[in-house]
């Protein structure tokens, strides 16, 4: 899976097409072998990287909003 970003130990990945299990555009987390889901938001769809895991990766996506929005072509509705 092709990583994009990484920060405190926190991989993200993302697949073009991985649009069977999630209709919503989203990524992938691994931190210390577990491995959780997320939307665009930040919000955990499947998974569970623990509380500060997931309170990191929804204040990463909180910085990438406007640069989400740039892109045009990843939207979430929290956008």
């Amino acid at each position: 899976m092709p990583k994009i970003y990484e920060f405190f130990g926190i991989i993200i990945s993302m697949y073009w097409f991985d649009t069977q299990k999630h209709k919503e555009p989203h990524f992938h987390a691994r931190f210390q072998g577990s491995e959780a889901v997320f939307d665009l938001s930040g919000k955990c769809l499947a998974g569970d990287l623990g509380a500060r895991a997931a309170r990191l990766i929804s204040e990463w996506c909180d910085e990438r909003k406007q640069e989400r929005r740039s892109y045009g072509c990843y939207r979430s509705s929290n956008s």
